[in-house]
């Protein structure tokens, strides 16, 4: 346990790896057949994840995000992105986090204006979000 905050301060910053992956798995209480099924997958890739035979895709990192974030329960207490970040009005009305009332997932959603621009894909958002306050105080 007392190497839980140094892993997930590394495991941040970096896209998930099988050591990353595993330990949300166990975080989350599943087996690697439960996994599979909340993650709409094989076994077989649970393991692959795992084994570090096949890298976490970027749709099983945000997939496996999300599970932990709610598993976290109430989230009254957190802020906003746009409260935390101290967004522009113009920037607000223009983000999709903004627009779906989702600032508290705005690491979860596509096409969110992060740092002043929109992202390219995935795994450039997440470049952004692993140093972020907003995911890291859900996970």
């Amino acid at each position: 346990m007392g190497m839980l905050p140094i892993f997930k301060k590394t495991l941040l910053r970096t896209p998930m790896d099988s050591k990353g992956f595993l330990n949300f798995r166990k975080k989350l209480d599943k087996t690697q057949r439960q996994m599979a099924q909340l993650l709409g997958t094989s076994v077989k890739a649970v393991h692959s994840y795992e084994q570090g035979w096949r890298s976490v895709p970027p749709h099983v990192e945000r997939q496996v995000f999300f599970l932990l974030s709610r598993r976290r329960g109430d989230h009254k207490d957190l802020k906003s992105c746009w409260v935390i970040k101290n967004c522009p009005p113009d920037r607000k009305r223009l983000c999709p986090a903004w627009e779906f009332q989702a600032g508290k997932i705005c690491w979860f959603i596509n096409g969110t204006i992060c740092e002043g621009a929109v992202q390219k894909n995935w795994r450039e958002k997440m470049e952004i979000c692993r140093s972020c306050e907003v995911l890291s105080s859900l996970l």
